[in-house]
């Protein structure tokens, strides 16, 4: 069993208070706190250890290297990845879709198809049609049915002759939605597809193994994991990597340069130019070694605890109305009450001390398809607790009824 009393310790910021009462953070889908010990581990870095990586011969130079290629093999166990070629540093999950989508993006025709998913963030639905206004690409994007699933029927039914990619997320982040991921890799791979998955909201929170999803490409962020902000992952399989251009030229991701002809350097460093955040991504390693003495499995159980306890209680509330209602989801509700709007409750809850998203959450498609402008969000981490589930009822039957 989970001891949350000691593991609330580690993260100062949960005493703070807001508008005079005691912080109430329930916006982890949108970035997690980060515990002492990572915040420590930057600290060891910028005082101890702050050198340039890979590029100096010199043992300060060596130390931050190994630091930041520890944390790579870190990444490597944690997903199950079959190399360390096969993890990319990026900035977070953005970049990671970004690169994917800019390099492939090259080799488009006018024509080629790209399969979406209505639940998708603006993250995995912009860089494409970036790539869609210069290649004349198209777009078919999967429904949802009135629980926030996808629609599997209708997803096999969308690869043609023409489909080159399949890009969807593994868990939405505004219904919490856990799609099934690997069947539908599964079927994309029958058709000979590769399939990009956007792992930013799966990887905190359950178990990954991107080998038994046999994804070809899967991002997350570092900010989502307890970790810093500013450091995410690429994972893709080496067969590809090895096939896509570059994603931005300069330092560290060459071979040999001249004003007739450069060369690239092995994977991963063929894209990871420039230098990169080697103190962020020192301390994520800390934060994958929180989680694992932690141990994914009892996350993910500790949140769907908290999960189903606030469902119930919250369609108590006369005019609930919860968006997305699958029996598989992650630690996120998004709701409505009635009339009220979105932005109305939320601002109330933050005046009584409790943190929430509203909006529609860069997933303004999801939400078109909805027929609303967007929701309030609560989101859990390890961190969350029963009592403060108790605290967030009470607040939001007050502000509805202030709001009524």
């Amino acid at each position: 069993m989970l001891d949350i009393n000691k593991i609330r310790a580690e993260y100062p910021i949960l005493d703070l208070e807001m508008n005079g009462r005691k912080l109430v953070y329930f916006d982890t889908a949108a970035t997690s706190q980060t515990p002492k010990c990572v915040v420590d581990k930057i600290t060891e870095m910028y005082t101890t250890k702050k050198a340039n990586v890979h590029r100096g011969v010199h043992e300060l130079s060596q130390q931050a290297t190994e630091e930041m290629e520890n944390t790579r093999e870190k990444v490597r166990k944690f997903i199950n990845a079959k190399s360390t070629k096969e993890i990319i540093f990026t900035r977070g999950t953005t970049e990671a879709i970004n690169l994917v989508a800019s390099s492939l993006g090259e080799k488009s025709c006018h024509g080629d198809e790209i399969i979406l998913t209505v639940m998708e963030h603006h993250s995995n639905i912009v860089p494409w049609q970036l790539i869609q206004q210069r290649k004349r690409i198209q777009l078919r994007v999967v429904p949802m049915n009135e629980k926030g699933e996808v629609r599997e029927d209708v997803y096999e039914d969308l690869f043609t002759e023409n489909t080159r990619l399949v890009a969807l997320s593994h868990v939405s982040n505004v219904m919490g939605t856990i799609n099934p991921i690997k069947k539908m890799i599964e079927i994309a791979h029958k058709h000979g597809i590769p399939v990009l998955v956007d792992g930013a909201q799966s990887t905190p929170h359950i178990k990954i193994d991107v080998q038994n999803l046999d994804a070809d490409f899967f991002a997350f962020s570092a900010h989502k994991m307890y970790g810093p902000t500013g450091v995410g992952v690429l994972y893709g399989k080496e067969k590809f990597l090895e096939s896509m251009t570059p994603y931005q030229g300069g330092g560290e991701m060459i071979g040999t340069v001249s004003f007739e002809k450069t060369t690239f350097a092995e994977l991963p460093f063929k894209f990871e130019a420039g230098t990169p955040d080697f103190v962020g991504i020192a301390a994520f390693g800390t934060a994958i070694d929180y989680i694992n003495e932690l141990g994914i499995d009892n996350i993910a159980q500790h949140e769907h605890e908290l999960l189903e306890y606030a469902t119930a209680e919250m369609l108590k509330i006369p005019n609930m109305r919860i968006f997305g209602t699958s029996e598989n989801k992650s630690g996120v509700i998004s709701f409505l009450v009635g009339n009220i709007h979105h932005y109305d409750l939320g601002m109330l809850l933050d005046k009584m001390g409790i943190a929430v998203r509203t909006g529609h959450h860069c997933a303004q498609p999801l939400m078109n398809a909805f027929g609303i402008e967007g929701t309030v969000r609560v989101s859990f981490g390890i961190y969350n607790t029963f009592e403060e589930i108790d605290r967030f009822i009470v607040a939001l039957k007050k502000a509805v009824d202030m709001l009524s």
